[in-house]
């Protein structure tokens, strides 16, 4: 027997049994359910967290969705841009490549003309050289047949005489000189120049001693050159005698005489190591002289020539200088009246002047009708020689002549 309160069940009562298991079976579904509720909010905050890391998780998954498209964007931007760019770049390339074949076609084009002007050039310069070749050939010939004259002792002496002829046309009046004039010992001179007294006319000789001289050149050993240094001194001993007794005249020629050596190697030659006949020259009054020197004595001589001249000219050039003062004289007079006239023309100029301004004046006056201050005005003062100036009224006629 079960009591429950104040009711008393029997054990084995069928409605008892079955009210028990019935309460008994609702008892462990009231603990079940309150243990499944239990678990229920026990796995709700257990899953709180992993919902919120799964919204998290979303919000990241919306960000990268969002990172996807806008790098997505980029791309597309950075493709389109790429693009663009390999455009540009295509079309600089392509103009780089057109300047770069014109600077090359005008570089070509600049180097062909060099080329050709400069073969141009070439040619023109081979020409000059086959010129030069011609002209060397030629004077290798022309060489050849001077030392064909040099060998000579008549073309030589020929030789001589023409370029001691040029030097001196070249120097002195034509009027001053005498070629192969005859002295009075019957000498026949190269060249007699006729210089005022002191100190007379002098004679120039052309000698070359031109075989002693190469023969002392060409002198290998010391008897050679002995022997040509020898030769050399009798030949110019000989020059230097045979000017001395022949073109020395006293009373018709000057106290000396010059020796035209035409080479300024031998001149040279007698200066460095024969000086012993330069002195004998100088002591026989025969002046050895060489192309230049001989130039430079013809200008003395002409300073010479030209200071006689101007001497016997003394007396007409006082003559001009007389007449050209009373010329002078005369010209100064002529100006003294030009300016007379000159002084006389101011003063009719401004006299001029002045009757224009008066003239202006009146013919103003006329042009306002101003013909009562006409008539006060008082008559201007005549001009000796010249009528006044009447003023008439209107209607009255002029009584001058």
């Amino acid at each position: 027997m079960i009591t429950i309160g104040e009711t008393t069940f029997a054990l084995d009562d069928p409605a008892m049994i079955a009210a028990l298991l019935t309460a008994s079976v609702l008892v462990i579904l009231i603990v079940l359910l309150v243990l499944t509720v239990r678990r229920a909010v026990r796995a709700a905050d257990m899953a709180q967290p992993m919902i919120e890391h799964m919204d998290a998780l979303a919000g990241r998954i919306q960000m990268l969705s969002d990172g996807q498209h806008q790098l997505a964007g980029g791309l597309t931007h950075v493709s389109e841009a790429q693009a663009q760019s390999q455009v540009q770049m295509l079309q600089l390339m392509e103009t780089r490549l057109a300047e770069v074949t014109s600077k090359m076609g005008e570089s070509l084009q600049g180097s062909s003309t060099r080329t050709a002007r400069s073969l141009g050039e070439l040619h023109q310069r081979l020409e000059t050289i086959d010129r030069a070749q011609a002209n060397i050939e030629k004077l290798s010939g022309d060489v050849l047949s001077l030392q064909d004259i040099l060998s000579n002792k008549q073309t030589r002496g020929a030789f001589g005489e023409i370029q001691l002829k040029d030097i001196v046309s070249k120097a002195l009046p034509a009027d001053s000189y005498e070629w192969q004039a005859t002295l009075s010992n019957a000498k026949r001179a190269d060249c007699l120049i006729r210089l005022p007294n002191p100190p007379g006319p002098i004679v120039i000789d052309s000698k070359f001693p031109l075989e002693a001289y190469e023969a002392l050149r060409n002198a290998n050993t010391q008897w050679e050159q002995a022997e040509a240094t020898k030769a050399m001194r009798v030949a110019v001993k000989a020059h230097i005698k045979a000017i001395s007794t022949k073109y020395i005249i006293e009373g018709e020629t000057a106290d000396g005489a010059l020796m035209f050596l035409p080479s300024e190697a031998v001149y040279a030659e007698l200066h460095a190591n024969f000086g012993e006949l330069v002195r004998e020259g100088f002591a026989a009054r025969v002046w050895i002289v060489s192309p230049t020197t001989c130039m430079a004595t013809l200008n003395t001589m002409r300073a010479i020539l030209k200071d006689a001249r101007m001497r016997e000219q003394a007396g007409a050039i006082r003559k001009e200088l007389s007449l050209l003062h009373a010329d002078v004289e005369r010209l100064e007079m002529r100006v003294g009246n030009l300016d007379k006239h000159f002084s006389q023309a101011a003063k009719d100029l401004g006299e001029i002047r002045i009757s224009a301004e008066k003239a202006g004046k009146r013919a103003r006056r006329l042009d306002s009708f101003d013909f009562e201050e006409l008539e006060a005005e008082v008559s201007p003062t005549p001009v000796p020689g010249r009528s006044p100036v009447q003023i008439l009224r209107p209607g009255q006629e002029s009584t001058a002549d």
